[in-house]
């Protein structure tokens, strides 16, 4: 299979106590945390093109533009789902977009590059 436009992916998942603002650190509050709704937009991107990445290969996320735009309490199940939009060399463009059982609690753009593993830790590790 070749990435292309218009695949998608979805990930979901339960909000516990341990992805709230307060316990993450991105707030005081006991509610879904930006960064976990962040996460999870990220894994819907690497759902959609989870069957497509050659061996060897893989993506990091480079780019994220979102807005959070309406508040989840402990308990309530959460879903990201992403639409590859572009494909521009080994860079992908994603509209994501996450709700939870109420409605839309987030949307924006996302863009990943594909890698090549090996090349990518080596140049990471000689950092040490």
């Amino acid at each position: 299979m070749e990435i292309a436009v218009g695949m998608t992916g979805s990930v979901s998942t339960s909000v516990e106590r341990e992805d709230t603002a307060l316990e993450v650190g991105s707030g005081s509050l006991l509610v879904y945390a930006t960064p976990c709704m962040v996460a999870l937009m990220e894994g819907a991107a690497c759902d959609a093109i989870e069957s497509a990445i050659p061996e060897g290969k893989s993506s990091v996320g480079i780019e994220l533009h979102i807005s959070h735009i309406s508040a989840t309490p402990v308990g309530m199940e959460v879903r990201a789902e992403a639409e590859l939009t572009a494909v521009e060399g080994n860079i992908l463009t994603f509209n994501v977009t996450a709700y939870d059982e109420a409605g839309k609690i987030g949307e924006g753009i996302h863009k990943r590059a594909i890698i090549n593993v090996q090349k990518f830790l080596e140049k990471t590790y000689a950092k040490i």
